[in-house]
């Protein structure tokens, strides 16, 4: 697949969060280096509660926590936008996988 070495951008409206160079790629997921710009650190703690409902396999919760990071970020392709993530960020390793339509809209 052609994923690898891409840069994937994270942004909360304009502002960039953070870029991830992807060095793997396992369809559907996608994995690479996160290197965050400063803005992040306001928004690191959503991530890092996410991380450990996952761990604590407490998923009710973990999907109202990750509604706050899909409602208001956006994962950036290298060709734009895309409609729908789900990205893990662990220290300076991110893994995401992504639709170009609403995970809802999916068969």
């Amino acid at each position: 697949m052609g994923f690898t070495d891409e840069v994937w951008r994270l942004l909360r409206g304009d502002e960039l969060l953070g870029e991830i160079a992807v060095d793997q790629a396992d369809f559907p997921w996608l994995n690479g280096r996160f290197h965050p710009t400063p803005a992040f650190a306001g928004v690191r703690p959503l991530f890092d509660r996410t991380r450990e409902l996952a761990d604590a396999e407490q998923w009710e919760e973990f999907d109202l926590a990750y509604d706050l990071i899909a409602d208001t970020l956006t994962l950036a392709a290298p060709a734009g936008p895309v409609a729908e993530f789900l990205l893990h960020i662990d220290g300076d390793r991110a893994s995401f996988r992504w639709s170009d339509e609403p995970f809802d809209d999916l068969p």
